[in-house]
């Protein structure tokens, strides 16, 4: 426990780090400039806007950002885009209470309730709890990243190749069970992004692989450029083609009385409590993530509530739960990522890139040999939620403000800036080409019903997977049972091929697909 205590230590020092900032036109006098809480502060502020405005998506906003880390140093490029994934979390309950249009899709089942108190003259409690309980499951989420980081950490270092590429395979059969729709479409994505990730020269041999003798392809496909292309100018493309412009008739009414009463307060207590506890476990599962921990917590309500038929109408529980749960899987998510460099959704998937531009590899060695990293970002979460409860109310007016800019207006500015990241990166206007290319791509396979993210996962995990099969292989004298008889290999494969049999199953698959139908309804 104490370790634990000089480890959030070393973080807070990390945090609240001042630089000192000497600008030419004071006359070399030096100021200084707590650049880690100025970088947590953008993020959070960034990330509530892109939850608040509808069609952006954490995602695409974390891939239109990567170039921009090139120059931050590694810990503030990691606060920032952590601040960023579950700032987004808070901004998406407020659209989803105050107009019915859930800024993040993990905030979709808030609208069920929330916009019902909203109609009903109770935004004001409503945002309250959403923003209370989002906090509480913040703080929750980051003592169990905390608590669970250094023992995890210990049992990831006894992990050999086997192992890894096992646990790899149970990842992706994750992100199988819990993709949204079809479960052949979700392994052909995991397949498709296997493939993109062989693109290139082999890390062994350097034999040319699928480059089709173009010479941009010869050090493989660009992570940011790939992530751009498919989730920002897909995401453009699929609202320009929906039309951009919804109703919005509750942007006018003013949002007053934010204090929600002792009643309130007493009914949502043990709702945060289920949330928090169901929404940290979902988040560290593999392809589980905000979305289907928001759902769980909502459905679960209705389970204990002893009148139902109050949810869709104005519930104030229906509110707190998913607020609460959708927050504590964002920050959990970041257990297996740094423990064991496994990233359970996509925006993990573009923290994995982040980390690689800095020459950092995550998994058990970063907490080992950079702890001032991890435990920065760790300690940063604390401040981003103390921030986001602290500004997202006061700020209601600004957010509903930029809900009535078009969307006309919104989206050329976002390509722009898109290409700008993309071409920054390598200097090379191919890639621009190539991520335009991804985002029709991106755009048919949103038309198809195909989701993106696992291939986004397929492809982080493709290099890795890769390399420990090959050391597997290697250590085994080109022996295939090695998966099979070293005991926690082989427990890892049993769980993956149970699951998988499971998804497959047709009385299992319909019952899947209801709760997704059901989540969109």
């Amino acid at each position: 426990m104490g370790d634990i205590f000089t480890n959030l230590g070393l973080g807070f020092g990390v945090v609240f780090q001042f630089v000192q900032w000497t600008p030419a036109f004071l006359g070399g006098i030096s100021i200084p400039i707590p650049v880690n809480i100025l970088l947590c502060l953008i993020g959070a502020l960034v990330g509530t806007l892109v939850g608040v405005l509808p069609g952006i998506g954490t995602i695409a906003t974390v891939a239109m950002l990567l170039p921009i880390t090139f120059g931050l140093p590694p810990v503030g490029a990691l606060i920032m885009l952590a601040g960023i994934y579950y700032g987004a979390q808070y901004g998406g309950s407020t659209t989803s209470i105050l107009v019915n249009i859930p800024g993040e899709a993990g905030s979709v089942v808030t609208a069920l309730d929330g916009f019902q108190m909203a109609k009903k003259g109770r935004a004001g409690p409503a945002l309250a709890i959403a923003a209370i309980g989002s906090f509480f499951a913040g703080c929750v989420a980051t003592v169990l990243i905390a608590l669970l980081g250094a023992p995890l950490t210990r049992i990831a270092l006894a992990f050999g190749p086997a192992e890894y590429f096992s646990l790899m395979v149970l990842g992706l059969i994750f992100a199988v069970v819990l993709a949204k729709g079809s479960v052949l479409k979700a392994i052909a994505m995991i397949v498709m992004g296997l493939l993109l990730s062989m693109v290139g020269s082999d890390i062994e041999t350097g034999a040319s692989r699928m480059a089709f003798n173009i010479p941009e392809l010869a050090d493989g496909l660009g992570f940011a450029t790939l992530a751009m292309g498919l989730f920002g100018f897909a995401e453009i493309i699929r609202n320009l083609d929906a039309g951009g412009e919804t109703d919005r008739k509750l942007v006018q009414e003013k949002v007053s009385g934010l204090m929600p009463t002792r009643r309130d307060l007493k009914e949502t207590t043990p709702a945060i409590l289920r949330g928090t506890v169901l929404g940290s476990i979902l988040g560290i599962l593999p392809g589980g993530g905000a979305v289907i921990a928001s759902f769980a917590a909502y459905t679960l309500e209705k389970k204990v509530a002893k009148d139902p038929s109050k949810f869709g109408h104005g519930e104030i529980r229906g509110v707190a739960a998913p607020e609460s749960a959708n927050n504590a899987a964002a920050q959990t998510s970041f257990i297996p990522l740094l423990t064991l460099g496994i990233p359970p959704n996509a925006v993990m998937a573009l923290m994995v890139g982040a980390m690689t531009i800095h020459g950092i590899v995550p998994g058990p060695q970063v907490m080992q040999k950079q702890p001032d990293l991890v435990w920065g970002m760790i300690a940063s979460m604390w401040v981003g939620n103390l921030m986001l409860l602290i500004i997202n109310l006061p700020l209601v007016g600004i957010w509903v403000r930029l809900l009535r800019v078009p969307y006309r207006l919104m989206f050329p500015s976002i390509v722009v800036f898109c290409c700008i990241g993309i071409y920054s990166v390598n200097n090379a206007p191919t890639d621009v080409m190539i991520a335009g290319a991804f985002g029709l791509v991106g755009y048919w396979l949103i038309k198809h019903d195909f989701e993106p993210a696992p291939l986004l996962l397929g492809m982080v995990l493709g290099p890795l997977m890769e390399e420990n099969l090959r050391r597997a292989l290697l250590i085994s004298r080109g022996d295939w049972s090695v998966f099979l008889t070293r005991p926690l290999s082989a427990l890892l494969m049993a769980i993956a091929a149970t699951l998988l049999i499971l998804a497959v199953l047709p009385s299992l698959r319909k019952k899947r697909d209801e709760v997704f139908v059901e989540s969109e309804n």
